[in-house]
């Protein structure tokens, strides 16, 4: 998983897979998702990122290294 932040239109993509998007759905207001040919979620696209998440911490948890 990825996190690409473009300060430039203030947007955040979480990439969740490396395959290209074949089809992308807002499934809320300023958030896309982006699934692949074989309709598996690839990444979200974060519209206004600074106004609905706090960008100055990342914190994870648990995960299976």
């Amino acid at each position: 998983m990825k996190l690409h932040y473009y300060s430039d239109t203030d947007s955040l993509y979480i990439e969740l897979a490396e395959r290209p998007s074949a089809d992308s759905q807002e499934v809320a207001e300023g958030v896309v998702a982006d699934f692949d040919g074989d309709g598996n979620i690839v990444g979200f696209d974060i519209q206004h990122a600074s106004l609905k998440l706090d960008l100055h911490e990342v914190e994870t948890v648990a995960l299976p290294i």
